[in-house]
């Protein structure tokens, strides 16, 4: 398609987009009509149409030569990859579940093993539209009240229809380290050297993220771009079981047939994949949860369709769950306490993430953890997610049941890791459950300012606040 017919083609798309607003009754909750979501939190049910976004799922243009990309709001990372790659580009930061929508990324946060360089993925926005409350199309700029209130505020603020972001050029293969740590204070102290240095014993690290699997077991994952070939990487380098006899020289690793990504971290110190495998390396099992469904059992995942082996798939498997209760009758029928579910991703100062891992490990027991550094790319502040320029973070992810009887849908184990968080300084993502208060809620994002604006783009008050979607589940 020509560019000029990709962009009527996306103008065709957002008037569809409002004449499906326009159809949606005052007082009745605008929500996106789309078959995914990488949300956890329940919603109250709604009869209401949804809102049209159709045609609104595709990259515009790719121009290889400013780094940069036009692309629609609900385009999917792995769509968004697919047009980007064959120029040996990437996003800045590419989330690492294939279904999560570039819109999403910005208006709900993402994160990625580039974060401690790229930071997250609004700071890479150079300019985009945004479909208002007030049911118009808001171009916004770094510096306007609008883009720069946007990141985190889920919808409530509008919905990204057109971005333009900048790309960054990446090579064909990715070297990786996995390094161990018996103390997490050393493996702080390694991430802090880590990003600001930009390497390990004095090789460059490209991306860093890492694996907490037991106490006194942690893992950093460093990965190194450079390499246009497998040939150049010796054989002697790296211990694997897949070489090539004739050149003596590493083969890639697949992680998305029998083989399991997260279990290669803990049984080998190096690896090599594609960029592209590299990319969606924790997509095929959703990181470990795939577990949960036995795909991990070697019959299992012989049999279960490779097409099936996305952490699409195992969402709506959830959603099945919620839906009939499954898990809760099986607990019941052999005895077992009520479940709470706790799947959270939290950001808490490097400095303290060895008392956040060591209160984790006594208050909830769930392992293993993600563990994704992140900094803010430059010296500018996002009000509606307040970290701090010039401070690290750890992203602290977990996804997963705790076993707590009747207290369950009071949600305990939530609340407690809310309350951690706070104190040592850190945040919480709001793509799952909360249970703050109005004013604790208000005071940890900003929400006067969000208020303020909310009130000049949807004067109307048409779209859900951000607390009613977050806390309140409308």
């Amino acid at each position: 398609m020509s560019r000029a017919s990709a962009r009527e083609a996306h103008e065709r798309a957002v008037q569809r987009l409002r004449a499906s607003y326009t159809a949606i009754p005052p007082g009745s909750p605008v929500r996106l009509a789309k078959k995914t979501s990488n949300l956890f939190r329940a919603r109250a049910a709604t009869t209401a149409p949804g809102l049209d976004v159709t045609g609104l799922t595709g990259v515009l243009e790719v121009d290889p030569v400013t780094r940069t990309a036009e692309v629609q709001g609900m385009c999917t990372y792995e769509d968004l990859v697919d047009a980007t790659l064959p120029h040996g580009l990437i996003p800045m930061v590419v989330p690492q579940l294939r279904t999560i929508t570039l819109g999403g990324a910005v208006t709900g946060l993402g994160i990625e093993a580039t974060s401690f360089r790229n930071g997250l993925p609004h700071e890479s926005v150079l300019e985009m539209d945004v479909f208002t409350g007030a049911g118009e199309i808001v171009t916004t700029r770094p510096g306007d009240d609008l883009f720069d209130t946007f990141p985190n505020s889920y919808g409530s603020l509008g919905y990204a229809t057109r971005l333009r972001i900048e790309l960054e050029p990446v090579p064909s293969y990715v070297a990786l380290r996995h390094v161990r740590f018996d103390d997490a204070g050393l493996l702080a102290k390694a991430i802090t050297t880590i990003v600001e240095s930009g390497e390990y014993d004095g090789v460059r690290v490209d991306g860093l993220d890492g694996v907490a699997f037991e106490p006194g077991e942690y893992y950093l994952t460093l990965a190194s771009w450079g390499l246009d070939t497998p040939s150049l990487v010796p054989r002697e380098d790296y211990s694997t079981t897949e070489t090539t006899e004739t050149t003596g020289h590493r083969e890639t690793s697949d992680y998305t047939g029998q083989q399991i990504f997260y279990r290669s971290v803990r049984a080998r110190e190096t690896d090599l994949l594609t960029m592209y495998d590299y990319l969606w390396r924790w997509d095929t099992d959703w990181f470990w949860c795939s577990g949960a469904f036995g795909v991990q059992h070697p019959t299992v995942r012989r049999l279960w369709p490779k097409r099936w082996r996305r952490s699409d798939a195992y969402h709506r498997l959830i959603g099945l769950d919620n839906r009939f209760d499954i898990v809760d009758r099986l607990d019941r029928r052999a005895g077992r306490p009520k479940r709470e579910r706790v799947i959270q991703d939290v950001e808490v100062p490097v400095e303290r993430l060895p008392e956040f891992l060591d209160w984790f490990d006594e208050a909830v027991g769930m392992r293993p953890v993600w563990l994704c550094p992140l900094r803010l790319r430059g010296d500018k502040e996002w009000s509606s997610y307040p970290l701090e320029a010039g401070t690290t973070y750890v992203n602290v992810g977990f996804w997963g049941t705790v076993h707590v009887g009747t207290q369950a849908p009071r949600g305990p184990t939530n609340r407690a890791v809310e309350a951690r968080v706070h104190e040592l300084g850190g945040h919480k993502s709001l793509y799952s459950e909360a249970f703050y208060d109005p004013e604790t809620f208000d005071r940890l994002y900003d929400g006067a300012n969000l208020a303020v604006v909310k009130r000049r783009y949807d004067p109307d008050d048409r779209l859900t606040s951000l607390y009613d979607k977050a806390v309140k589940k409308r």
